[in-house]
Formats: structure tokens, sequence, C-alpha cells
């Protein structure tokens, strides 16, 4: 993501593409349908075409800079070179093509829908908390997507929260009282 800021920096169709897909974790073909109609105080609202969910979520901050160069008298954020809404497919293409320009050719607008799901996924988020975002109807899925979180550091947030053994513990209250004792 680095790379792809980088090259493409706010102010750019290209970063307003990348924010989208990551700060609201949608699909392509409702990115694209996405405008100012959708946004209300700090919440973005989309209804997935695929699902059908009704989902509305608080706008990252990062997304709100991206949106500050947005039309407001047009449809959609997102517009072709011929000034049309991208399709679900074109918008695929010309975001692959962003891609290549920053030497990620291994990286697709879906793959930000993962990052997205992954980046919940490491700051604690259960599945559901991610579900709420990205609209998958799955927890099964929502796992599939954040299977590439950071799993060591998640681990390490899960075993800090384990209780202490009991024996374990009242070693250590003996131990403290034998410590404690004087002979006067």
């Amino acid at each position: 993501m680095a790379a792809y800021e980088a090259r493409h920096p706010i102010g750019t169709k290209p970063r307003l593409a990348m924010a989208l897909m990551l700060y609201t974790g949608q699909r392509r073909g409702d990115a694209v349908k996405l405008g100012w109609k959708d946004v209300s105080a700090n919440r973005i609202s989309v209804r997935q075409e695929k699902t059908g969910t009704p989902l509305a979520i608080r706008m990252h901050r990062s997304l709100v800079e991206a949106l500050e160069v947005a039309s407001e008298d047009k449809a959609t954020f997102l517009l072709t070179s011929f000034g049309k809404p991208f399709t679900a497919a074109g918008f695929g293409n010309w975001f692959r093509g962003c891609c290549d320009e920053a030497h990620l050719q291994h990286c697709s607008a879906h793959g930000l829908r993962k990052a997205a799901a992954r980046r919940l996924a490491e700051a604690g988020n259960s599945a559901n908390h991610i579900a709420a975002v990205t609209g998958h109807l799955s927890l099964k899925e929502v796992e599939r997507y954040t299977r590439a979180a950071d799993q060591e550091k998640m681990a390490d947030a899960a075993v800090a929260t384990m209780p202490e053994r009991s024996d374990r513990q009242a070693k250590i209250t003996q131990h403290e009282t034998i410590v404690g004792q004087s002979n006067d």
C-alpha cells in the first residue's frame, strides 16, 4: 500500500479509488456506485448489490481526506476519463493499470477488500465487527478473508487475556505469607 500511495498521492483519482475500497471494505461493483448521495454526516451508506445488505459505515479520516477532491455535482465519486460512472469490470481493469503504474502487478481492487478485513482483524475486531463493515453474511467468509491477519500479534493479545492458573496463584500467596512472617 505504501508503494501505491507513493505513486498515487492524495488528490488523485487512483488514491480516491484506493481509499473507497480500503476504508469501506466493499466490492468494486458497490464502490463504483458510491457518491455524495450516500454520505450523511460522518457515514457512508451502501446497499450491497450481491446480497442486498444495507450498511452504514463510519468514514475513516483517510477516506474523508481522499473525498475532498471528489466532485460534488457528479452522481458517483469515481468517473471514467469520459466523465461517466465506471462499470465494475471497467473499474477493475482501470485499477489494475494503477497498480501496474506503482509496480504492483500482483495487486488488484479485490485485494483491498481483503486488506480492509485483515486490517480490521489485526486491530482486534471480532468477525461480527468485520462483517458489519464488509457486509459478509457468513462468518466463515470473514474468516477466509482474515486468515492473512497478523497471527503473532493476535496470539500475543489473546494469551495476555488468559487468567493465571489458580494453583500457581495459591503458591504465590503462600510464598508471600512465609516471606512476610517475623519471629517477634
